[in-house]
């Protein structure tokens, strides 16, 4: 049994909405967008089916599922599908494909029926800027029929602001922690520049790096929210953790604020209330980017939730500061630069998963030129990942001494 039980919901939706716009598009979301069949593409084996659909302009979208039967939902806003799915040699994972109009109005459906049980591993949404068109990759993955169950939800017209909470333990395995490392932006989101340099590129590489040392431990199995600079929607980050039952969420970030601000690194936890002007600051800079993308993150929570995620947060949001606590006191302990500040609250969405703990880690602010040439350092980032690693350890075993005590 893993060292660390959380809570979980039977009942949440797999991705509360997705869209991967660029400013320079020009796409008129107002208009219906069509699906493109010449670049669209379905594949499917043993490990899983592909889906490639390619649309003539970029819109919100959703994925979740149903059962009795299983089925895979994909929900845009709006797409004209024509005689696609008749079209397609559909793999022996789909039984069945329809596409049309959803019940909800300005809303257009498409429904993958399931031999077996499959689960959405990824989800991504990419834009041309030249051609201003679209393409969204979905890669399910086999699961269990109880996982399957699990993650099923009542379609999104049905949906009452409520959920049931179930409290316990999750499937046995192999007894390691599983942590969701998230790098910050990607994609159209290039987050902090400076000069030749993103800190989309940065986080990347450095999460990557963390994720193999994470691994080498042989105590921790990690999942990236993303593997290469493609933009990922911040509802779908948190989905992808859930999805993988994390037992640990970390995104990580090199930010850049007015110059001397800023410097050193920084451990946040969720609040709806800024523990500063800088925090407040970064935590709008961080969601303004999916809201350019023309995602609403306004009121998501309450969709899937409502009232019984706030007392979940109850439970988890000790859990995440005790774990920002310790990254604070191992990052020191390295005799790594941390801010004068080294824990603050702020509404970020990233962190809004209500049965995960988690933290948003900025390693170091971009802005600053002695902390950029560090996160450029491969020397210094092993000593930060070493730093992490150490304080995933010792909060994993303290954690879990604690849900011990609980269910006694």
């Amino acid at each position: 049994m893993r060292a660390v039980l959380r809570p979980f919901y039977a009942a949440c939706l797999l991705f509360l909405s997705g869209l991967a716009v660029s400013a320079q598009t020009g796409a008129d979301l107002a208009a219906l967008a069509r699906l493109l069949p010449e670049a669209s593409h379905v594949s499917g084996d043993e490990q899983g089916v592909t889906l490639d659909i390619g649309l003539s302009q970029p819109v919100p979208y959703r994925v979740f599922s149903l059962a009795d039967p299983d089925r895979i939902v994909i929900d845009f806003r709006e797409v004209a599908f024509g005689d696609w799915t008749e079209m397609v040699d559909w793999p022996a994972a789909i039984t069945a494909a329809a596409a049309g109009p959803a019940r909800m109005a300005g809303w257009s459906r498409l429904v993958l029926d399931l031999a077996r049980p499959l689960q959405p591993q990824t989800v991504e949404m990419t834009s041309d800027p030249q051609s201003g068109q679209a393409r969204v990759t979905l890669r399910l993955v086999p699961v269990s029929a109880t996982r399957f169950a699990a993650a099923t939800v009542a379609p999104p017209e049905a949906q009452a602001p409520q959920a049931v909470l179930q409290m316990g333990a999750r499937p046995q395995d192999d007894g390691r922690l599983v942590v969701a490392i998230d790098p910050g932006h990607g994609g159209v989101d290039p987050g902090a520049v400076r000069g030749r340099y993103t800190e989309a590129d940065l986080v990347l590489t450095f999460s990557r790096e963390l994720r193999d040392a994470l691994r080498r431990t042989g105590l921790v199995d990690v999942v990236l929210t993303r593997e290469a600079d493609v933009f990922v929607p911040l509802p779908a980050r948190v989905t992808m953790a859930r999805a993988v039952e994390a037992d640990l969420f970390i995104s990580v970030h090199a930010d850049a604020l007015a110059e001397g601000r800023a410097r050193g690194a920084t451990v946040y936890t969720l609040s709806d209330t800024a523990s500063d002007a800088a925090a407040a600051a970064l935590a709008e800079q961080h969601d303004r980017a999916d809201l350019l993308q023309g995602i609403d993150l306004h009121g998501a929570d309450d969709v899937v939730a409502g009232v019984l995620m706030d007392l979940a947060r109850v439970d988890t949001a000790p859990r995440s500061t005790a774990f920002a606590a310790a990254l604070v006191d191992k990052i020191g302990a390295a005799d790594l630069r941390l801010h004068r500040r080294p824990m603050g609250e702020a509404g970020f969405t990233v962190l809004r998963a209500a049965d995960i703990p988690s933290v948003l880690l900025e390693i170091g602010f971009m802005s600053d030129e002695a902390d950029l040439r560090n996160i450029r350092d491969p020397d210094w980032r092993a000593v930060m990942q070493s730093a992490i690693i150490a304080a995933i350890m010792e909060w994993a075993a303290a954690d879990a001494a604690r849900m011990s005590l609980l269910r006694q």
